[in-house]
């Protein structure tokens, strides 16, 4: 994906989040006949990101502390983008809207 407004165009001091977003799939069936359902997915940040030229290279750095496959459950990436600092995501907007606060924030990752 791409780097949406935070190229070297917006200046070096600029301080963006890595949003990278997945999708789980569990397994219903068992090892010999599966039966796989899409679960949701989670979303995964980078905060103070400063990477603009890698964005790729880090999320295949970070894939190791995010995708999980085993014969049961599955959590792979689906696409990234780098957002502004202060950004939220939907689901963070939601607890915001219907409960005053985020409870569960995206799960956050040191690079």
């Amino acid at each position: 994906m791409l780097a949406y407004g935070y190229g070297e165009e917006q200046g070096a001091k600029q301080m963006a989040k890595l949003l990278i977003q997945t999708q789980i799939h569990e397994n219903y069936g068992d090892a010999d006949k599966p039966y796989w359902k899409a679960k949701g997915g989670g979303d995964y940040v980078v905060k103070k990101f400063r990477d603009f030229n890698r964005v790729t290279e880090v999320v295949m750095a970070l894939r190791g502390q995010i995708e999980q496959d085993n014969e049961f459950f599955r959590e792979r990436i689906i696409g990234w983008e780098v957002v502004a600092d202060d950004y939220l995501t939907e689901f963070e907007r939601s607890q915001l809207d219907y409960e005053g606060k985020i409870i569960y924030p995206a799960n956050e990752l040191v690079w």
